[in-house]
């Protein structure tokens, strides 16, 4: 989520402290919440300036580079493996346990394909519209 400009977070302030209105009557006027008023006062007064806090950085990665290379020789070792193998065999060389989506994730984030051999069935149920009937067969 997009954070308020400080432009209108110095208004909301400057606003207050002329006693323009109530933090409610504020919050209504400048199409924020009540609680937005709140904390911008807060920040205000507590550190002196109402400028948004830098983002955080979100969660680290669950797998580290030593996991990433084992993968990527997982990867190329057994091409055919599914993403469940893949979790399992990360478990029991690096101890590390992730889910299914996090192992996705971790092999586009190595560009690593997950193709699987010509020599596989097609898959034999026919395509069929809705509207149409019968599209084709494989």
């Amino acid at each position: 989520m997009q954070s308020y400009s400080t432009d209108l977070r110095h208004k909301i302030v400057q606003a207050y402290e002329r006693r323009r209105g109530s933090q409610r009557a504020l919050a209504a006027l400048c199409g924020v919440s009540g609680s937005c008023v709140e904390k911008l006062l807060h920040r205000q007064r507590s550190t002196g300036t109402v400028a948004p806090k830098p983002h955080a950085g979100g969660q680290q990665r669950r797998l580290d580079a030593t996991a990433e290379a084992v993968i990527r020789e997982a990867v190329r070792a057994l091409p055919e493996s599914t993403l469940e193998d893949l979790c399992t065999h990360g478990a029991a060389t690096q101890g590390i346990r992730v889910s299914v989506p996090t192992m996705c994730r971790a092999l586009q984030r190595l560009e690593l394909p997950r193709k699987k051999s010509r020599s596989t069935r097609v898959h034999a149920t026919r395509r069929v519209s809705s509207r149409r009937g019968l599209l084709s067969t494989p």
